[in-house]
């Protein structure tokens, strides 16, 4: 079967088309026919080498740890009734970026009807966290969010939920393109976070008092400059760091402004309740109240221009091969 593999460990360039066996589903398995596989910002990291919180992969590898597809074949122990099903499926840190794709039966999500695979791929993982993270920050009717990297997978995730919860959101991205999706997923305000004065304006937004929760997926100067602007009180959740560092608020600048850091370890959390969260999420798509942000879609051959797409930062949204 069609593959891409990472033969070593560097820039997109390192992910090579090639050829491999078709994967056999063991005891408790199923084979998945992938339609579609997802990919984060983090797999970009791990692919790099610098991503501090995975262990490296065995060179070579097939990246990618969740698809999309129908289930092709079953393995000893599996209930026949998952035969045929379009599921989302997590195949761990490794394997999705193939035609076909090995999942433990109890990693496979049933697609809802009315829900196309690259919509329910683009839900999971970056819908799942980003209902994640608004659950942990009880986001209310009423507040001020601010979103950084509101036009990314998470971000246009983010913007949308807190919407649903009856808050008001300033939506922080770069460039024109980028902010007039965020205005179109409902923000009340955005702002251009390489200008200068971008935090005066989410101040002048939210009345001279500043959000009641930032949402820090940017971490580096971005990420200091967001706190310093949180309202008094208010709750700052950091769940990334595209800039290369986490941001780091030292528990005396917290209580200081009697702000709740919501940290990164937060995440580390999540992982029992995704499965739940990205059926939550799909459901709300398929009811028409979540609309999951599909960028920009590649080829399978074309992995490393995914790869690229996304660590420039010229993605919208999320971003999917189709196989």
């Amino acid at each position: 079967m069609r593959v891409v593999q990472a033969v070593d460990f560097g820039g997109p360039e390192v992910l090579v088309p090639g050829e491999t066996p078709d994967p056999v589903a063991g005891p408790g398995q199923v084979v998945v026919e992938v339609s579609v596989a997802g990919i984060t910002f983090v797999e970009t990291q791990i692919r790099r080498g610098v991503d501090k919180w995975h262990a490296k992969p065995e060179l070579p590898y097939v990246p990618g740890g969740l698809v999309a597809g129908r289930v092709a074949s079953l393995g000893e122990g599996v209930e026949s009734s998952w035969l045929g099903r379009r599921v989302l499926a997590d195949t761990g840190e490794t394997g999705g970026f193939a035609e076909r794709a090995v999942a433990d039966v109890g990693e496979l999500i049933p697609v809802p009807e009315g829900l196309g695979l690259p919509e329910a791929a683009a839900l999971h993982t970056d819908g799942s966290t980003a209902l994640g993270l608004v659950e942990a920050a009880r986001v209310r009717s009423g507040e001020w969010v601010l979103v950084e990297a509101a036009a990314g997978g998470v971000g246009s995730m983010l913007v949308q939920l807190a919407r649903l919860a009856g808050a008001k959101v300033v939506g922080a991205a770069r460039g024109a393109r980028k902010l007039d999706l965020v205005r179109e997923l409902g923000a009340e305000a955005v702002v251009d976070y390489s200008e200068p004065d971008w935090t005066e304006q989410v101040l002048k937004a939210t009345d001279g008092v500043g959000p009641d929760v930032v949402f820090d997926g940017v971490g580096g100067p971005t990420g200091q400059a967001a706190f310093e602007v949180t309202a008094r009180n208010g709750r700052f959740s950091i769940h990334g760091a595209s800039s290369g560092r986490p941001t780091v608020i030292e528990p005396a600048q917290a209580e200081l402004r009697g702000v709740e850091v919501i940290g990164l370890e937060q995440l580390f959390g999540f992982g029992p309740k995704m499965g739940q969260w990205a059926e939550q999420m799909m459901a709300e798509a398929a009811a028409g109240r979540i609309r999951p942000v599909i960028g920009q879609t590649y080829p399978l051959e074309r992995a490393a221009d995914a790869h690229a797409a996304i660590e420039t930062r010229s993605a919208l949204g999320k971003t999917l091969l189709l196989i």
